[in-house]
């Protein structure tokens, strides 16, 4: 067992099984667990027919020769179950058939009548999909990384995470060609804390009003004229196939990223070796370095879906840069922090940040927001 003091080298060197709870790693043969992934596929990847099914009631137990991949049904959710099955198939040399995803529908799925926030936050995507780890029923969960909750429960851990797309938002407007040019008193269509917060910040003048739904419904929504302007993650349309819908691109100055936006998670159970043996492959370094100084950022912070709270880091000369931010949910305080230090000391770098920033909105912050 590698001991908890090894975590910030081991999430740096990323080539096996990261444990961004910090709550220990499962005993893997260390020139596995280092390796780093030779085989680099492309972004996008051919219609593949894997096999895909809905979970059948008390289902449990390992299917000889099948590899369960579990997913939540929205179009974005099975895009990037499909791009984590293309991988495997691609790296092992495997059937497509071999490759089989799970649909679980997960409280989050359910809710579409109120905010996140008043459901029970982030965890709603989650629950469900990790309870199918738990009980055997999946081999592995594919997340959006960004929705994961700061803290991962025990006996479960992130084993690889797949090249970032671009992790910036997305203007998307059918009646004004920039966030720039919206008239004042525009609607702005967002159920996102950080992205209303961000939003009033540069333009107090708009209006912000509830938008909740998949991709696809909320660009349904603009269209029937609900607001007169969204944002959206950039990863998410592009894995879509739907970039034509992007009017602009906001910088990461402007509007900086949630944390760990375009990044894929694969969550196994942390006893499963096989399973992170299997995954080592698809593993990306520089993407898994970036996102466990952002996740230790996150977990200082205690932050949850309530909080406005963006971070994002780069790599640029083989440094890590990592800036954070968070904001009051109208968006009149916003408090910043920054650091720059070797991607192997990634989850330290993530940690100064959240101290830096706690230390300038000061300790009643949170309970103000």
């Amino acid at each position: 067992m590698i001991e908890k003091s090894a975590i910030s080298h081991w999430a740096g060197s990323c080539g096996g099984l990261l444990d961004l709870n910090h709550t220990g790693f499962i005993n893997l043969n260390l020139a596995s667990a280092l390796q780093i992934a030779k085989f680099v596929a492309t972004s996008r990847h051919t219609e593949t027919n894997f096999a895909i099914r809905a979970l059948a009631p008390g289902e449990n137990g390992l299917q000889a020769g099948k590899i369960r991949i579990g997913t939540r049904g929205s179009p974005l959710a099975l895009a990037q179950a499909r791009q984590v099955a293309a991988r495997l198939a691609a790296a092992h040399g495997l059937p497509a058939e071999q490759c089989e995803l799970v649909i679980i529908k997960t409280t989050g799925d359910r809710v579409t009548d109120r905010p996140l926030i008043e459901a029970g936050g982030k965890g709603l995507f989650t629950k469900e999909l990790e309870e199918a780890l738990f009980s055997g029923a999946i081999d592995l969960a594919v997340h959006s990384m960004k929705d994961m909750p700061a803290q991962i429960p025990a006996g479960l851990g992130i084993a690889a995470i797949l090249p970032r797309e671009d992790p910036r938002d997305a203007f998307v407007s059918v009646k004004y060609a920039s966030f720039e040019k919206l008239p004042s008193g525009a609607v702005i269509g967002t159920s996102s804390p950080r992205r209303q917060a961000q939003a009033l910040r540069l333009r107090p003048d708009l209006r912000v009003v509830p938008f909740r739904g998949n991709v696809e419904t909320r660009l349904r929504k603009l269209a029937e004229g609900v607001a007169d302007a969204t944002f959206l993650a950039c990863a998410g349309l592009n894995r879509l196939g739907l970039a034509q819908h992007v009017t602009n691109v906001m910088s990461t100055e402007a509007m900086l990223p949630a944390v760990a936006q375009g990044a894929i998670g694969i969550e196994i159970r942390l006893n499963d070796a096989a399973a992170a043996r299997l995954l080592a492959p698809l593993n990306d370094a520089p993407t898994a370095q970036c996102v466990a100084a952002e996740r230790a950022y996150l977990a200082q912070l205690e932050g949850s879906c309530r909080t406005p709270i963006a971070g994002h880091a780069e790599l640029h000369g083989g440094k890590l840069r990592l800036r954070g931010q968070i904001l009051a949910t109208d968006g009149t305080r916003a408090y910043e922090g920054e650091r720059t230090g070797n991607p192997e000391v990634a989850v330290a770098l993530g940690e100064q940040v959240a101290a830096e920033v706690l230390e300038r909105a000061g300790p009643d912050f949170f309970a103000a927001v």
